[in-house]
């Protein structure tokens, strides 16, 4: 694995956080030196005819409309048939695909890791762009190659008035703020809402690492509906010592502050509230993928002791808690020992020297066996 980043450029890591992520945008020139894109837009191209991996066309002109989104999987006609410009093609979680490209989200582990979304990666032709638009989450935009401009706006939110032509979420009005070109290895970091709109100035490669942030009413509905399964029925809104009232009708406001600190009791369960984080942290965002990778856990028993580490499959996400001590794996928690979570989720392997230490991970249908039948463990390549 890469070392975390210590520096946004000139920046220490610490600067950025105090005083950037999730505040302000920042551009950061040469933040990677002499950077080479893992992937060139033709491979990328090629991977876009493959039916298991997402990936999107915008064209700026489009046969339907301006800003006609197409989605793949592609055949080569259609890349064929393609204008000479003012088109970007966008291809989800290449990082589930490639190493190289995984390697990379190494670099933003200053931030954790169940923080990071997949890597997007576009590849736009001269005047190539998505229209100017915001999103929900963190992103940092790195050049890969050739060259961008990059517009920012203003925060905007979903009252901003937007085309209702198409599908996209591409805002009416775009007032610029700021304005940079940048080249491979520049990188441009936006928080959440703030409008941008990247434009290419010749044929270009954009790698984005996004962020997950689940949203108010996902939070609200999805634990509110874990943690009602284990209040008893007896529970319910009580009001003893309530005043005589003189408006029988009315909805008072210590009613309403007495429910609210109801709610606040009932929701002092940071137990429950970790068990449910760290499942929706580390839902997989593609679980056929991982399912394809599924093993006969009765076969890792037989190479472990060679030397073979399990890998994490690049497509399942990690993470742990310690109170009390769970790992999570896509999205489920298992309950392991947490000198072994804390290890394997940053580590994101098991080696025989695992298995030795921790025994009870390695017992008939327990943790090894359940992640390797679910995919969720693999075995090496065969150049590891």
């Amino acid at each position: 694995m890469a070392s975390p980043l210590t520096h946004l450029g000139d920046m220490p890591i610490e600067v950025f956080m105090r005083d950037y992520w999730q505040q302000k945008p920042l551009l950061i020139r040469n933040a990677f030196a002499n950077f080479e894109s893992p992937i060139s837009g033709e491979e990328l191209a090629g991977m876009a005819l493959e039916e298991a991996v997402e990936s999107r066309l915008v064209l700026e002109n489009g046969k339907s409309g301006p800003w006609e989104l197409r989605t793949g999987p592609f055949s080569e006609e259609d890349f064929l048939s393609l204008p000479p410009s003012h088109w970007t093609l966008l291809v989800q979680a290449v990082d589930q695909w490639l190493s190289e490209v995984a390697e990379l989200k190494d670099f933003f582990r200053f931030i954790p890791d169940w923080r990071l979304d997949d890597v997007m990666i576009s590849y736009a032709a001269d005047k190539g762009s998505v229209g100017p638009h915001y999103d929900h989450y963190d992103v940092f935009l790195l050049q890969a190659e050739g060259k961008r401009l990059w517009r920012q706006g203003p925060k905007v939110d979903e009252s901003s008035p937007r085309l209702g032509s198409t599908p996209l979420n591409i805002l009416k009005e775009f007032d610029t703020e700021n304005s940079w070109e940048l080249e491979p290895g520049d990188m441009l970091y936006l928080p959440p809402q703030y409008s941008h709109w990247g434009i290419a100035e010749g044929a270009c490669t954009t790698i984005s690492f996004g962020f997950r942030a689940p949203s108010a009413a996902l939070i609200l509905e999805d634990l509110a509906a874990e943690m009602a399964m284990d209040l008893p029925d007896s529970q319910r809104y009580t009001d003893a010592g309530a005043e005589v009232s003189s408006s029988p009708a009315e909805i008072d406001p210590n009613s309403v502050n007495r429910l609210q600190q109801q709610l606040s009791a009932w929701l002092q369960q940071p137990e429950k509230i970790a068990q449910w984080f760290g499942a929706v942290m580390t839902e997989v965002k593609y679980p056929d993928t991982v399912a394809l990778d599924a093993g006969d856990a009765a076969d890792w028993r037989e190479q472990m002791p060679q030397g073979l580490p399990l890998l994490l499959n690049p497509a399942s996400r990690t993470a742990f808690c310690r109170e009390p001590s769970t790992l999570f794996v896509d999205g489920e928690p298992f309950p392991a020992p947490l000198a072994f979570a804390t290890k394997f989720a940053e580590s994101h392997e098991v080696s025989w020297l695992d298995i030795e230490t921790f025994a009870e991970i390695a017992q008939p249908d327990g943790l090894i066996d359940q992640l390797v039948s679910q995919g969720s463990l693999i075995y090496p390549p065969e150049d590891f």
